[in-house]
């Protein structure tokens, strides 16, 4: 008689999980955001102020038109010197903020999300609803604080 298995009984907790870990569950919804009337001066302050990068832009109804950076504020003040121009006072965030903005759901894989960043090379995404209401946005950050809780486990 032969030994049929040197591994023994298989432990099925080892398998993958159909438990899914969704955007919903890290994206951040305590967000500052900034309107289109916002001055450029203002929007540099938060960002200093709150130490963050950037944040999205909406309306009245709280709808994403858009999202402003500091990168975005930095074009703007490094143009302003560059031509030796004093920054213009009526400098808006609806001029300088980014309109066409790649948005994600709330109900997407996060390990989907976290190749997302990678083909995308943004650093936050947007979450927003169906009917284009924002809810949350989801950070590189907030992928890495999944991974960390999930141990590698159920990647």
């Amino acid at each position: 008689m032969g030994i049929k298995s040197f591994q023994g009984k298989r432990d099925e907790s080892h398998g993958k999980s159909d438990e899914q870990i969704l955007v919903s569950d890290y994206m951040t919804t305590k967000l500052i955001t900034f309107k289109a009337d916002d001055s450029l001066d203002h929007v540099i302050n938060l960002l200093i102020k709150n130490k963050i990068s950037g944040g999205p832009v909406v309306d009245d109804k709280n709808e994403l038109i858009g999202i402003i950076s500091e990168t975005d504020c930095i074009k703007h003040i490094s143009e302003s010197k560059y031509y030796n121009m004093p920054t213009d006072v009526n400098n808006t965030v609806g001029k300088y903020m980014v309109t066409d903005v790649d948005t994600i759901d709330k109900d997407m894989n996060i390990f989907d999300a976290a190749f997302k960043f990678i083909s995308s090379h943004r650093r936050r995404f947007p979450v927003v609803d169906t009917n284009g209401k924002l809810i949350g946005q989801l950070s590189q950050k907030d992928v890495l604080k999944a991974a960390i809780k999930v141990k590698g486990n159920t990647w």
